[in-house]
């Protein structure tokens, strides 16, 4: 997304690898320098059956990702007759960044999701470099914050209930901490069963209960 040559720009997401899926997190914030440009800034996006991708950087850049993405596991999908695993889609993401990397999209990508594999998260930096994250991984301007909230409660028994609260937590002290970061938070929760996006009010139910 960008307004006479300026680029909106995302920041803190966070991913957990846990014993039964995948949790990922973001909150909702879009800055143009020092200028809140939106408060409600997509960063999630569902990219196939039980593949999601978060963004950090320009918005525009991930939302045209996003688009190319999906229209590329659709063709995979067609042309192989399976789904497309977690690696397949972190793979072709990563060639796909490396090509223009003498114009780089200005993102840095988690995909996650979960396969006949198990639960994978892949980060993407913006030339294409892609490392598979085995426990946790964060993100963007607030992400040593939400490291640290991470590396405190996270233990690869967690499950995906504990982490959505453990992510939106991460989240939520990156909020604190980082200006670039805040505006409410999505959640999406990976399993065997189910792709959940989590609704507002499900999440506004979980923070309240650390004010208690």
């Amino acid at each position: 997304m960008e307004m006479e040559g300026k680029i909106y720009k995302g920041t803190t997401t966070v991913g957990l690898v846990c014993k039964d899926g995948v949790v990922l997190a973001t909150e909702k914030r879009a800055t143009m320098g020092n200028f809140i440009a939106s408060r409600t800034a997509k960063k999630i996006y569902q990219v196939a059956d039980r593949i999601a991708m978060t963004t950090a950087g320009s918005v525009g850049d991930a939302q045209f990702l996003a688009r190319i993405i999906r229209v590329e596991a659709s063709l995979y999908e067609i042309k192989r007759e399976r789904k497309p695993t977690v690696r397949a889609i972190a793979t072709l993401t990563s060639n796909l960044l490396n090509s223009y990397r003498y114009y780089p999209y200005f993102v840095q990508l988690l995909i996650g999701g979960v396969d006949e594999e198990g639960a994978k998260i892949f980060s993407i930096d913006p030339i294409g470099g892609a490392i598979e994250e085995k426990e946790i991984v964060a993100t963007g301007s607030g992400s040593l914050t939400a490291y640290g909230v991470l590396e405190d409660r996270f233990t690869p028994e967690t499950l995906t209930e504990d982490a959505v609260i453990l992510a939106i937590r991460a989240i939520m002290s990156a909020m604190k901490r980082d200006s670039a970061s805040g505006d409410g938070i999505d959640v999406v929760k990976i399993t065997e069963k189910e792709f959940y996006q989590l609704e507002p009010e499900e999440i506004d139910r979980i923070i309240s209960k650390f004010k208690k």
